[in-house]
């Protein structure tokens, strides 16, 4: 996949680090008041760039962009909401989604775009395209198996044992959900999964990227059953196709992956196995991770060596990204600069 930089590299500040650095609150309006969405998302972009703007981030300080999601923050919430999961917005934290643990293996799908909060949703896009005439961004959508886990509980996992043919039809209605959601987003903006990854802005193809972060509760023999078939067919509908899988082993399912026809991002774990991930995807973007926990206590010269180790463990720079997500108020500023200076290092020694 082409990028329209080597080795493009990008963070995300957790709500704590909003809150307690700028006084950022994330309750309902920051998501759906059409035109705090507008302050606020230009207020983030200015204090990116005023921290690190020579690293490039900030670009849009100047500008009131209509923004339909939160952009610099990893929050996953709507379409759970949409579901029936009751949702938690508070001051200096992302939405909590309440598992609704629902009694049935079904999926009302034409309900879900009739709930209140898709239509909210709607209205907001709405009021943003009156008033500037475009919108732009998009809205984190989750994935199959962590929407699964939102609605019905921890009980899909039993389920998944005891009635796999009516799972295998709950997880096809949540599918048709995503595939519904996200093209009504994409129809407006253009993109659908910068809200999942910002890395995903510097790649020349917008990428459809399916969260998996739960897949680290379930065996690579229950992925090959359940869920690969989705990204299987996802890779072969979608302009490029990625996955995010955030959890520290994503090298466990390299095998599966390796079976996806296009699989043209991956967005692999702090943790994974770098190395054996790009032995089985030789053409895969590989975006690499750091933990925003290890680096509050990691030296600047720890962060470096590991940034250099990683990029090298996936072995060509041309399908390499480098981000770290979630970084908390704990983090120093110098510490980030870091992870900035040491990509900018590595690509003069790769255009040598």
């Amino acid at each position: 996949m082409n990028n329209s930089v080597k080795l493009p590299v990008d963070i995300v500040l957790s709500p704590e680090w909003w809150f307690y650095n700028e006084k950022i609150t994330f309750d309902e309006d920051f998501f759906f008041h059409p035109q705090r969405r507008v302050e606020v998302e230009q207020k983030m972009e200015k204090v990116l760039y005023e921290r690190w703007g020579n690293f490039g981030l900030g670009i849009h300080h100047k500008e009131q962009r209509p923004e339909i999601g939160a952009v610099h923050l990893a929050a996953g919430y709507l379409l759970s909401e949409m579901m029936g999961c009751k949702v938690n917005y508070t001051e200096s934290h992302p939405p909590q989604v309440i598992a609704a643990d629902q009694d049935k293996l079904s999926i009302d799908v034409p309900a879900v775009f009739e709930s209140a909060a898709f239509k909210r949703t709607i209205a907001l896009i709405d009021q943003l395209k009156s008033k500037y005439g475009y919108v732009t961004g998009d809205i984190n959508w989750g994935g199959i198996l962590n929407l699964a886990m939102d609605v019905r509980g921890n009980q899909i996992l039993m389920d998944m044992m005891m009635e796999p043919e009516a799972v295998k039809g709950y997880f096809a209605q949540i599918a048709e959900v995503i595939l519904k959601f996200t093209s009504i987003v994409k129809q407006h903006t253009g993109t659908t999964s910068i809200s999942v990854n910002r890395v995903l802005r510097h790649l020349e193809k917008p990428v459809f990227l399916h969260s998996e972060c739960s897949h680290t509760m379930i065996s690579a023999e229950d992925y090959q059953e359940f869920l690969l078939p989705f990204d299987v067919a996802w890779s072969k509908q979608q302009q490029a196709f990625g996955i995010h899988y955030c959890g520290p082993d994503p090298h466990r399912m390299a095998e599966q992956f390796a079976q996806i026809p296009h699989l043209d991002f991956l967005d692999a774990g702090w943790g994974g196995d770098i190395k054996a991930l790009r032995k089985a995807l030789p053409d895969t973007f590989l975006n690499i991770r750091l933990s925003p926990v290890e680096i509050i206590n990691q030296s600047n010269e720890q962060i470096e060596n590991t940034i250099i180790k990683l990029v090298k463990d996936s072995g060509d720079t041309c399908l390499t990204g480098v981000c770290c997500i979630n970084i908390d108020d704990k983090v120093t500023d110098d510490k980030i600069a870091t992870l900035f200076k040491t990509v900018e290092e590595l690509r003069k020694e790769n255009a040598e």
